[in-house]
């Protein structure tokens, strides 16, 4: 199992090397304009809270869950809609428990307060337990996607495009600034 998680972060990593970083933000970029869209299809009033919210941050990744271990890495962009700014991240997570299943993943964290996006963008920690039954697959299957509150001042509206998974884990999630996109703007 351990072998099969240091496989996965590696495709992960190697993904993010093969483009050059202009081509990364701008696949990232065009990956927010995609996820908004669909966010505002499912929950039209989400435009007027991100709107009127300090900033956000959308994060695409992927998961796989093995029976008693699950892992999943992406990247994403926080948004200060103040200053106009984009902070270019990552993300990684991994925990234990029971499942099966492979999951396509869109986070659209919504932050009300500058405190709240900041300590998001230069912190980025967030940890906790998280039991989701998902079963979607093309057009089929569905999912409870709706906004929750995560941390004082942030709401997460959760998307998926394709994936399945039924799972039940403990799980760790690291956001982080992503040095090399960010430094070479």
């Amino acid at each position: 199992m351990r072998a099969f998680a240091a496989f996965l972060l590696l495709m992960f990593s190697l993904s993010a090397v093969a483009e050059s970083a202009g081509e990364r933000r701008a696949e990232i970029n065009k990956r927010r304009g995609e996820t908004l869209a669909k966010l505002y299809q499912v929950h039209p009033a989400a435009k007027g809270k991100i709107g009127a919210a300090y900033g956000y941050a959308v994060f695409t990744n992927l998961g796989v869950n093995l029976v008693i271990m699950s892992v999943a890495g992406g990247s994403g962009v926080a948004h200060d809609n103040k200053t106009g700014r984009d902070t270019y991240m990552k993300m990684l997570s991994g925990g234990v428990g029971l499942g099966l299943g492979v999951k396509d993943f869109r986070g659209i964290f919504v932050f009300k307060t500058q405190k709240a996006f900041r300590d998001f963008v230069e912190d980025g920690w967030e940890a906790g337990g998280h039991a989701d039954a998902i079963a979607k697959s093309g057009k089929d299957g569905g999912a409870i996607e709706g906004a929750i509150s995560v941390a004082p001042g942030t709401e997460l509206y959760q998307l998926t495009e394709n994936g399945l998974a039924l799972e039940a884990t403990i799980q760790g999630t690291k956001y982080f600034k992503d040095d090399d996109l960010n430094a070479a703007k």
